[in-house]
């Protein structure tokens, strides 16, 4: 047999196992009363317990026999769990039927180095799966789980699995969310004007009070590039932490509030996304305050790229525009008559 595929654990009858170790959990089931572990990884086998060890259908063991440089399932998902869990990010240290699930301290943004994953799971032997990155979690959220295939594993595989974890740091983290105070600029004549009821607002407020963002204040400016940017100060003045303009944000000529951003002093402006709904959505920072564009689609749609940033920038991320780009894969809402964001496929 391939080395690949060998195994250090041996198979005897049941009537010969007494005094052996048992290599792995058995499980036990009685419909209605009890499902778990009947017999644990590395019990001693005693003479009482052959009776029981038929009753669950064992005719025959595994018990466990380690040659140099082989680790145990649990001890390797163990090692394991231990470098890949980040800043927010726990475990149970008792591996079940050799693997452990790793789970969020804390609600919040929960990131994957995914390069990183990948690289781990190309070593022959191990499993290690996630959700997608930068899903929103709350607080005892399974998040990803992490195991050895086979019940024994090289020493030297998972050494490079732990090689590539130590390397990278932080593989699953879960960053918890800032509740900046927030300045809300709406911009459009027929609103500034009274011509129109505005909507723009409550859907903002709305969005924001799931992250528990508390709003400063909301102000309203036409379609005058001094005026949005005017509105813009003042909320900074006041202390605003983020601010969040929107409407005028598309390419027609009177929509110029993009242009009033920069006005008002916002550097590292990004504008335009791959995402749809949301192409026209703009992302920049007042030093260390971030500003957000938003286009009318936020209107229309239940679910839109403010849905996909705005948790990032709760998190304390600085948005670039290879974030953006990034965001092309996944980043078509399907629209679906009901809406099950974010159990679907959008910004995955």
């Amino acid at each position: 047999m391939s080395n690949k595929f060998k195994s250090s654990a041996r198979i005897i009858p049941v009537d010969q196992s007494v005094g052996t170790i048992l290599a792995h959990d058995i499980t036990e089931i009685r419909p209605g009363q009890f499902k778990g572990p009947a017999f644990k990884k590395g019990q001693i086998i005693r003479e009482a317990d052959i009776s029981h060890l038929k009753r669950v259908g064992k005719e025959h063991l595994y018990v466990l026999h380690l040659d140099p440089g082989e680790v145990h399932e649990d001890d390797a998902a163990l090692r394991l769990a231990t470098l890949l869990a980040g800043k927010g990010v726990t475990f149970d240290p008792h591996p079940s039927e050799g693997k452990i699930q790793l789970k969020a301290i804390h609600r919040g943004l929960m990131t994957v180095d995914v390069p990183a994953l990948t690289r781990i799971n190309l070593v022959p032997d191990i499993s290690c799966s996630s959700r997608h990155t930068h899903s929103v979690v709350e607080k005892g959220d399974v998040i990803g789980g992490v195991r050895a295939i086979p019940l024994i594993i090289d020493e030297e595989n998972l050494q490079a699995a732990e090689k590539i974890a130590r390397e990278v740091g932080n593989v699953f983290s879960v960053k918890p969310f800032l509740t900046p105070r927030t300045g809300i600029v709406i911009t459009g004549n027929e609103v500034f004007s009274g011509l129109i009821d505005d909507k723009f607002a409550p859907i903002i407020r709305s969005k924001l009070q799931d992250f528990d963002c508390p709003v400063m204040g909301i102000s309203f400016a036409p379609d005058d590039r001094e005026q949005i940017a005017s509105e813009i100060r003042k909320h900074l003045d006041n202390g605003a932490e983020m601010i969040v303009v929107a409407g005028g944000m598309s390419v027609d000529p009177d929509d110029i509030t993009r242009v009033a951003i920069a006005d008002a002093g916002a550097a590292d402006v990004v504008y335009g996304t791959p995402v749809l709904p949301g192409a026209m959505f703009l992302y920049g920072r007042f030093g260390d305050v971030p500003v957000l564009g938003l286009p009318a689609c936020v209107l229309f749609f239940r679910t839109t790229v403010l849905d996909l940033i705005l948790p990032r920038v709760l998190a304390g991320e600085r948005i670039t525009r290879e974030n953006l780009a990034a965001m092309a894969h996944g980043g078509m809402c399907l629209e679906c008559e009901t809406c099950h964001f974010p159990r679907c496929s959008f910004g995955k």
